[in-house]
């Protein structure tokens, strides 16, 4: 028995990056999963993947900037299996601009995929789960730069704060109906959109992971994959009774200095 057997699971931001390694590890884990994304070909490719190696898996394209279509994802699992257990959020822009630059285009892109789109979804999912009078899970991947980070992504923590902020209060408005709602403070990890953010606004060049390992205490960035396996530890009834912590999984402590 996996630990999310039988469990239906949701991950928004699921066709690549650390959504993609929820959606494998949930898929390894015994869940049925769906994952969404804007763009058909990475979300079809992996749930062709996984659905080869025995799993069940849908791809349901969706753009969580857009507030009905994430509800509308929600609405379309349910509809196809019955019922939403667990759900991911860990869509993410990370485009740069500081306090003087930012415009408020570019603001409210990031409120719009950072904040606005997981709050629509958490709605949809925690209505469902009340509903059915069911427990479930979230998760939402926020990020170490929410407590404060780095001058030049200030939109983008202004959003992932928003988000912290939100976990911890769904998960109070929500322990009494059993709905257990956590998050990650995720830091630097290895992905895809990482690599082109880094090309994108950082001049970066092919070696720029091993330079940036360089600079961090345990010599690497953090993989996709070791944040996926927690995820799934805290979706599944293996993390008991926690909810509403925002857990800093990261190899830099806060508040410590040198």
């Amino acid at each position: 028995m996996g630990l999310l057997t039988d469990k239906v699971v949701l991950v928004n931001g699921g066709s690549q990056g650390v959504g993609a390694a929820v959606a494998r590890a949930a898929a390894r884990a015994g869940a049925t999963v769906a994952v969404t994304g804007r763009r058909p070909e990475p979300g079809e490719a992996l749930a062709a993947e996984l659905t080869a190696a025995g799993a069940e898996v849908r791809y349901v394209r969706a753009d969580l900037a857009d507030a009905g279509q994430a509800r509308g994802a929600v609405a379309e699992v349910v509809a196809a299996y019955g019922r939403v257990d667990c759900l991911v959020n860990s869509a993410g822009l990370t485009s740069r601009g500081t306090l003087l630059d930012t415009t408020p285009e570019l603001f409210d892109a990031h409120i719009a995929v950072n904040l606005k789109g997981p709050f629509f979804a958490m709605q949809a999912a925690v209505a469902d789960m009340v509903g059915r009078g069911a427990p479930g899970t979230i998760v939402n991947v926020v990020t170490s730069s929410a407590h404060g980070g780095q001058p030049f992504l200030a939109p983008y923590v202004a959003a992932k704060a928003g988000l912290a902020g939100l976990t911890r209060n769904a998960a109070h408005a929500h322990r009494w109906d059993r709905i257990r709602i956590n998050g990650l403070n995720i830091g630097w990890t290895a992905t895809e959109g990482e690599d082109a953010t880094q090309r994108a606004f950082h001049d970066a060049g092919d070696d720029w992971r091993e330079r940036a390992a360089e600079k961090l205490p345990m010599g690497r960035l953090g993989q996709p994959d070791e944040i996926a396996d927690f995820v799934v530890l805290l979706l599944s009834d293996r993390s008991g009774v926690v909810t509403g912590s925002v857990i800093d999984w990261d190899q830099n402590v806060l508040g410590g200095l040198d």
